[in-house]
């Protein structure tokens, strides 16, 4: 089961039960501000507990008018020069809530993670390893990666064909292949139209861990889409993860902030923080 992605007017959204919420990916300006109570009524027809939104500044005080919540932010997000915001809705008490237990580890990730900013980079480049760049010959060892990694995802990536299609649009792919085995794959998933670019899509399967393999994809990942052109990298990474979140440190990425029971994914809703570097001035 995965979500629906689909345009509402002139703005791009995806939504389904599997988050459980509307999640409003690109918003045009020619829809704004009447996009906020057709967000509404779509949630209530379907009994969404969510409605979470990636704004420019300019969106934001009509968000609030209609109870949007300030979750996060990153300075110069759109196109260099506007700074965006991500914006929750919580339609009911429950989701808004993080247990205590949870709400302690994600408090010693984001702690673990401020320790890890402004050291220099000491780990030891992939040995007996290749590092390139995937294409549609390697999507079915992709998809398999993916399944076997995640319990759950919120966009089907166990699915070559669709990993194909993003291949043929805005994504790029990375592995790490360990004799002739796709071991690590990583994801730069580009809106041109903005000069972002959000680092998605991590994974490494058991027997690989332990190499720092993902801030090795990352680190070329920040190099290519500088070459093309990006602004600002950023992404939405599990808050309760100390790898994931240590690997974004340890490449500068500065935080802007959490976004509360937010994804699916590991077989359940998570909470997710927002990262960010500026890749070009």
């Amino acid at each position: 089961m995965t979500d629906t992605v689909e345009t509402l007017m002139h703005s791009v959204i995806q939504h389904g039960k599997l988050n459980n919420r509307i999640y409003l990916m690109n918003l045009d300006k020619r829809d704004y501000p009447h996009i906020f109570p057709m967000l509404d009524e779509l949630a209530e027809e379907k009994k969404y507990t969510k409605i979470f939104a990636k704004v420019p500044k300019w969106a934001v005080k009509q968000a609030k008018e209609h109870q949007y919540l300030i979750e996060a932010t990153i300075p110069d997000f759109f196109n260099g020069t506007t700074d965006g915001y991500f914006l929750g809705k919580f339609l009911n008490d429950t989701r808004k809530k993080v247990n205590e237990k949870t709400a302690n580890r994600i408090k010693n990730v984001y702690q673990k993670f401020n320790s890890y900013l402004n050291k220099p980079d000491s780990s030891e480049k992939p040995q007996n390893a290749i590092v390139k760049k995937l294409t549609e010959s390697d999507a079915d060892c992709l998809a398999q990666l993916y399944d076997r990694v995640f319990a759950s995802y919120p966009f089907p990536i166990y699915d070559a064909s669709y990993l194909k299609k993003m291949m043929n649009d805005h994504v790029k792919y990375y592995g790490i292949f360990e004799k002739d085995q796709l071991v690590a794959a990583s994801a730069a998933e580009m809106d041109k139209n903005h000069q972002c670019v959000e680092m998605t899509d991590f994974a490494t399967i058991p027997e690989a861990r332990g190499k720092n393999y993902a801030l090795t994809l990352l680190n070329i990942m920040d190099e290519e889409m500088k070459k093309e052109g990006m602004k600002t990298g950023f992404t939405i990474a599990r808050a309760v993860s100390f790898g994931m979140n240590i690997t974004f440190a340890k490449a500068d990425y500065k935080y802007g902030g959490i976004l509360n029971n937010n994804t699916a994914i590991a077989g359940r809703l998570e909470s997710m923080n927002v990262l960010y570097k500026k890749l070009k001035t």
